[in-house]
Parts: structure tokens; C-alpha cells; sequence
């Protein structure tokens, strides 16, 4: 007899996920989960973001993390709200971890909700937490081949940030290789290339988030 531990752990974290959408519909916030591996540069890239953004809209962050607060400072030290979650082990938030860190914000007061998952391109994409949509980050020093590897993750996302292509000349990625992949697993996720770095690309995706963002706040 074989027992699956798996059903009964996301039963249980999509009725929280559900929980929090409809907290979030309620208080009209939008919520973006940010998935990427560790390094590819999820909070430069969201620190990017808010410089952009910022004047538009009311923004806050939560920051998913084994352990440290090292990303969630540097959230706080550019002027915003950030929530910090440990999981202590854990690879991946989970949508109670999202729901009591929802708890301890003032949705009120926020119109664009940034999640940083835990950096992994594995176990996040199981996990539902309530969000609007999804963005994996991959930086070109970890290469092109990394949506066959992951195929999951890819697949399921809303939008694919492409960071660190100041860095390509330096690299072996053929970017159109990638997003032919990427094209043949999620034909409707946008691919946006971007430097955090140098802010090359930058005006491009964020204008998809702000649009994205106004079709929940208005």
C-alpha cells in the first residue's frame, strides 16, 4: 500500500492560498511571486522595481528566506514595508507563511504586493500561495538549458525575466535558444530581458507589471 503525504499537504495549502486571494480581492492588492535560484538576482531585480514604481504605486515586499534577513534590510533601506519569512529549512513559502505575513501588513495602505520565494526552481511550483501571477528570474551565468532542466517551473509562469544580460558577451547563452524553449513549454508568458545592473530593460517589464497591477487596484 502506498500512502501519498503530497495530496493531503496541498489540499491543505490551497484552501490557505484561496484564503488569501480573497483577503487580497477584499483589500484590492495585487500579489506577485518572484521564483528564481539562488544569485539570480530576485531582490536587485525587485530593488529595480521600486525605483520605477514607486512614485505610481504603494508597494511592499515579503521576503522568503531559510534564514537572515540580509535581503529584507535592504528592502527596508530603500524606504519600504518588508515582512521577513524564515522557513527554517523549508525550500519553498507556503500560503499560511503568506497569510500571517498578510496579517502583519496594512493592505490598506499597499497596492503591489512582491512575494521573494525561497531560491529554488523546484519546490516553489507546487505551492499556490494566493498570488495574481508568477515570475521566474533566470541570470545568463546560469545558462540557457536551465527551462529543459526545470521545466516545471518555466511552464507555470506568467512572465520570464531573463537578468544579468549585461553579462552576456561574457557567457556561453544562446538567447534564442532559450526562448524557443521557453516558447514550446508556455507560449503566452512574455520574456523580458533585463539588466538590474545597468536597468537595460527594465522600463519594458515594468510597464507589464504596472498594467497587470492597475487591472486589480484600478
Amino acid at each position: 500500500m502506498e500512502i501519498e503525504i503530497n495530496t493531503p499537504i496541498l489540499e491543505l495549502n490551497a484552501r490557505h492560498a484561496e484564503s488569501n486571494r480573497q483577503l487580497l480581492a477584499k483589500e484590492q492588492v495585487y500579489m506577485l511571486d518572484i521564483m528564481a535560484s539562488p544569485g539570480a538576482g530576485k531582490t536587485s531585480c525587485i530593488l529595480s522595481v521600486i525605483d520605477r514604481l514607486r512614485s505610481q504605486l504603494r508597494l511592499a515586499v515579503i521576503e522568503g528566506d531559510v534564514a537572515s534577513d540580509v535581503d529584507a534590510q535592504r528592502i527596508k533601506q530603500a524606504g519600504l514595508t518588508a515582512v521577513q519569512i524564515n522557513t527554517g529549512g523549508a525550500c519553498h513559502l507556503e500560503a499560511m507563511m503568506i497569510a500571517r505575513a498578510l496579517d502583519a501588513l496594512s493592505l490598506s495602505e499597499i497596492d503591489f504586493l512582491i512575494v521573494e520565494n525561497v531560491g529554488n526552481l523546484v519546490c516553489p511550483t507546487e505551492f499556490d500561495l494566493g498570488e495574481h501571477a508568477r515570475v521566474v528570474i533566470l541570470s545568463v551565468p546560469e545558462g540557457h538549458d536551465k527551462p529543459q532542466k526545470y521545466p516545471g517551473i518555466f511552464a507555470s509562469a506568467d512572465a520570464i525575466v531573463v537578468n544579468k544580460i549585461d553579462t552576456l558577451p561574457l557567457f556561453d547563452f544562446d538567447m534564442a535558444v532559450f526562448k524557443e524553449t521557453v516558447k514550446a513549454m508556455n507560449p503566452t508568458a512574455p520574456v523580458f530581458t533585463v539588466s538590474a545592473r545597468t536597468g537595460e530593460g527594465m522600463d519594458d517589464w515594468c510597464e507589464w507589471l504596472a498594467n497587470q497591477v492597475a487591472d486589480v487596484v484600478g
